[in-house]
C-alpha cells in the first residue's frame, strides 16, 4: 500500500514543479536579464517579479503574489534609470465581492515609479528596485490613496 501512496506522491511532486514552472514563463514575459549581461547591466537596476526572475521594462507585473488579485499591466516605460524608473500603465484589481474567486476585476490607469535600488542578494552583481509607487490618476481601489508606495520583495 506505500508504494502507490509513495508514487502518487511523486507524481503529485513532478505536477507541481511543472504547473510552476510554466506559469513562471508565462508571469515574466520581458527579457529576463542574462549571465553575460550581467556586466553591462549592474548600473542599471532590474525588477524581481514573485518568482525571483529579473528583468528590465517588463509589460506587465503582478503585485499580490499570493493570489495575483492586483496586477499592473500595458506597462510603457519612458525612464528606466540608476536610480529611478517611470511607466504608464493599468492597475487591475479584484473587488473580492463577495469573495476573491467571484470578484471582478477593475481597471485604475496609474503612474508607475521604481525607486531606492539596492544590491540583490541573490544576484550581488545586479542592483533592483526596493520600492515602487502607484499614483492613480482618476479612481482608485478601495482603501487605497491617490498615492501607494509599497515594498518590493528583495
Amino acid at each position: 500500500m506505500r508504494r502507490p501512496a509513495r508514487g502518487t506522491a511523486i507524481m503529485l511532486s513532478v505536477g507541481v514543479l511543472l504547473a510552476g514552472a510554466v506559469s513562471t514563463a508565462a508571469a515574466a514575459p520581458s527579457a529576463p536579464v542574462r549571465a553575460g549581461q550581467q556586466a553591462r547591466q549592474s548600473a542599471t537596476p532590474v525588477l524581481v517579479d514573485c518568482f525571483w526572475n529579473s528583468s528590465v521594462r517588463p509589460g506587465d507585473f503582478i503585485l499580490a503574489c499570493g493570489d495575483g488579485n492586483s496586477r499592473l499591466t500595458e506597462l510603457h516605460w519612458s525612464a528606466w534609470g540608476r536610480d529611478s524608473a517611470t511607466a504608464q500603465g493599468v492597475n487591475l484589481v479584484n473587488d473580492c465581492k463577495p469573495y476573491c474567486a467571484a470578484g471582478t476585476f477593475h481597471a485604475y490607469p496609474v503612474t508607475v515609479r521604481l525607486a531606492h535600488p539596492e544590491r540583490w542578494q541573490r544576484h550581488p552583481e545586479l542592483n533592483h528596485y526596493t520600492r515602487i509607487s502607484l499614483t492613480y490618476s482618476e479612481n482608485r481601489p478601495d482603501g487605497y490613496e491617490r498615492v501607494t508606495t509599497l515594498p518590493l520583495w528583495s
